[in-house]
């Protein structure tokens, strides 16, 4: 049976809060206050739970669900490529990002093929898109899986889910902005998320869209110009992280399995130094675009990426 973990619309705005201010689920409350360091129960950090993590050579498949057009794919395709298989074109990159989840997660941890924790590549395998909607415009969470598993994805492999802005998938904006399963039989874990730019842009696509309540300071502006695939990558992002350090709920998580925190999730809304709830932190602004980022991939665009939970500080780690 396939298991998921989710991204909530509340982790997204803030789940900073969550650390430092309660044990709770994620909130997507906006109160603006000043992080305070408290000292979370050793029991309740984040921690390696035994299981497998996803490494060595893990073949990523991108299904394309609805319509995307070749600059939105873009924006994805050189996310993928940036984390391991090019060469950095500027700093920070997409790249350093990765390091951290590699350095932090996966070089100590049992590789799910059995290898050990060798060095990790991420190689795009494969592209299908599915322009006509072939189970309808309306998704349920087991849809998605069914989509996943389309792909025919190996042992090892992680398969990437994504809807199109005029596509619906159950509780989307509501509940949650993305999520990441896995088929333990297989051994093959796969992530969805979704464009939100016309259905719930205050919830999935916040820091670039004013939120749907709380302080409505102006938003950010998107790093490639395009609020739904942009607001998209910072959900992708959390959930390709959680799905190589967590793929079958047993590996690196804090708190309960059916809501856990992950190695983004549990820095959600952290992107800069300086943040605080409602603020997104210090990031890099392009002189030219005026977009705002903290991560260059190798083909040029510009990412705004979470922070990672770095369990031996412990605390968010930033690239900027």
């Amino acid at each position: 049976m396939a298991s998921r973990s989710l991204i909530s619309t509340r982790a997204l705005q803030m789940a900073a809060a969550l650390i430092v201010l309660s044990q709770a689920r994620p909130s997507l409350c906006q109160q603006r206050r000043e992080l305070e360091l408290v000292e979370i129960p050793t029991g309740d950090q984040l921690t390696y739970h035994g299981g497998a993590v996803l490494s060595g050579d893990i073949p990523v498949s991108i299904v394309w669900y609805g319509s995307f057009s070749p600059e939105k794919k873009a924006i994805v395709v050189d996310f993928i490529e940036s984390l391991t298989s090019k060469p950095a074109s500027a700093t920070p990159s997409v790249a350093q990002w990765w390091g951290t989840i590699r350095k932090v997660y996966l070089s100590n941890a049992t590789a799910s093929g059995g290898g050990g924790g060798g060095d990790t590549r991420v190689l795009l395998a494969s592209q299908a898109a599915d322009e006509q909607y072939s189970l309808g415009k309306s998704l349920t969470l087991g849809q998605v899986s069914q989509l996943a598993a389309g792909a025919a994805p190996g042992k090892g492999a992680l398969v990437l889910v994504l809807t199109g802005a005029d596509v619906v998938v159950e509780g989307f904006g509501s509940v949650r902005c993305g999520l990441h399963g896995a088929d333990a039989g297989a051994g093959y874990a796969y992530a969805w998320a979704g464009d939100a730019e016309r259905q719930c842009p205050g919830q999935c696509a916040w820091p670039f869209a004013r939120p749907s309540y709380g302080p409505q300071d102006k938003p950010l502006a998107a790093p490639n110009g395009d609020v739904g695939v942009d607001g998209m990558m910072v959900t992708l992002a959390s959930m390709v992280a959680g799905a190589v350090t967590n793929p079958f709920r047993d590996a690196y998580y804090q708190g309960e399995k059916d809501a856990a925190l992950e190695a983004c999730t549990a820095c959600a809304g952290v992107y800069g130094s300086g943040s605080y709830p409602g603020y997104a932190g210090d990031v890099l602004v392009d002189q030219a675009t005026g977009g705002s980022y903290n991560a260059v991939g190798a083909g040029g665009h510009k990412y705004l990426l979470p922070a990672v939970y770095d369990t031996a500080k412990p605390g968010c780690s930033t690239l900027v």
